[in-house]
Parts: C-alpha cells; structure tokens; sequence
C-alpha cells in the first residue's frame, strides 16, 4: 500500500507507466473503454511490477486517485493488454483489487510468468516478517483456488489496513471462508499480513466491520484439511480464473 503519509526517506522516485499503444490504430470503442477503466488516470498510476512478453504486457498499479473515492475502493489495477501488430488492435483485461499479491496471481493466471512480475521493493512498505512474505507468497501462487466476496481499504493515517474476504472454491474446504487482514505500520514503515478462518460469510463479513471500527478480537486460526498437503510443485487441476472484468 502506498500513501502520502510515506516517510520522506522511504520514498524514491515515481516511474511512469507507459501503455504503448501509440502505433496501434484500434477502434474508437476500445480506446474509449480503455481509457475508462485504466488510462484516464495515467499520469496517478504507479507501475509497482510490469513484465513485457512479446505481444503481451502485464501490470500491477496502483492507483492514487482511489483515496479520493468511493470510500473502502480497492487501490490496485492488474492489467493485461494483448497487442496484434498485423491488424494495429489491442484488446486488455483488468481487475481492481485490494492487494498487489492478489494482482499478482490474477495476471499469472493469464499468462504471466510468476518470476517476471515481482514487485518492486522500493515502492510501498516492505514486509514485516517471514509470516507475511509465506503468506504472500501463497496468495500468489494459490489464488485461484478462491474467490474475492469483499474488501474494504482504510488509508487513515492513524489506522492504514485493508481486510479481504475471500471464499474457498472448494466447497468441502475447512473454514471456507477466510479473512486476510494488511496493517500498515506509519512509524516503522512496515506491513504484516495476516489470515483467518470462518465457517459463514456473515461472521468474516463481522469480523472485518469489527475491525474497521477498532473492536474486533483475534483472527480465527484456519483449519487445515485432514488430507495431506499437496507437494511443493506438484500439478494443480485447472481451476476458473479469479473473478475480473474483460474486454
């Protein structure tokens, strides 16, 4: 997550993300949508990772026009654009979402190598710790294995967290559904990552109000499935890309 409230010595200058669509004679149509949904905003959005392959590229922004939102609007673009030189067209798909992590395996879930869109450390608050790095890590590479339901990003000074609720495509899966809550620390400059478990989308959905509002109690540990965890590496059946929007 990045903010205003970011201490002078943590930051460093803001890169420009350039979409290269400028020899691309597409129709009016398609530029429009885009613009829309992704580039009206250029010049506020902060390329946190990109990866070019051919005629794909592939993006995790941020978006510092969100904060002025709809309060709670997820800060995060993923945007996939495919360019067909031969007939001057693009086409794209995006998705807002409230973690860069959960940008991440959207756009791997479309194409992207998973070692080509690492985030850029010196932008945002590093982790805190090994929890969040493993936790991030498996939202990463395992995100397709559930469905956002809700999010809702706090960039309050005093209090800058984002909490997800995400739902278990497995409907056989202990605590189907699960809380990840991201804590900012202003004065170290630091962020965790942290998860739990619920058995009802009404009692996560509590939770996160709990939370937002300074009441809320520990996380819920996460029951893990009797069976044996699959192996490092092992193959996964295909599974429905993650919810997004397309064009």
């Amino acid at each position: 997550m990045l903010s205003p409230t970011e201490p002078a010595s943590a930051r460093k200058p803001i890169p420009h993300v350039d979409f290269e669509l400028d020899d691309l004679d597409s129709d009016e149509e398609r530029y429009l949508d885009f613009y829309r949904k992704v580039a009206v905003h250029a010049d506020m959005l902060v390329p946190l990772a990109e990866h070019h392959n051919g005629p794909h590229s592939y993006y995790v922004l941020f978006d510092r026009t969100a904060t002025w939102g709809h309060p709670g609007m997820a800060q995060v673009l993923a945007v996939h654009l495919q360019r067909d030189s031969e007939k001057q067209t693009f086409s794209f798909e995006w998705a807002p979402l409230p973690l860069p992590a959960m940008a991440q395996s959207w756009l791997i879930h479309r194409g992207c190598s998973p070692d080509a869109i690492s985030l850029d450390p010196q932008l945002g608050p590093p982790p805190a710790d090994e929890a969040t790095r493993a936790l991030e890590r498996r939202l990463v590479g395992d995100g397709d294995q559930y469905a956002m339901g809700h999010s809702y990003t706090s960039d309050d000074p005093d209090d800058m967290v984002i909490v997800v609720v995400l739902r278990a495509r497995d409907e056989q899966a202990p605590s189907p559904f699960r809380v990840v809550v991201e804590e900012v620390d202003t004065e170290r400059w630091t962020r965790t990552l942290r998860e739990g478990g619920f058995d009802t989308a009404g009692e996560a959905l509590q939770w996160c109000n709990d939370r937002l509002t300074g009441e809320a109690g520990p996380l819920p540990p996460v029951r893990l499935a009797a069976t044996a965890a699959r192996p490092a590496g092992a193959a996964k059946a295909p599974a429905p890309h993650p919810p997004g929007r397309s064009r």
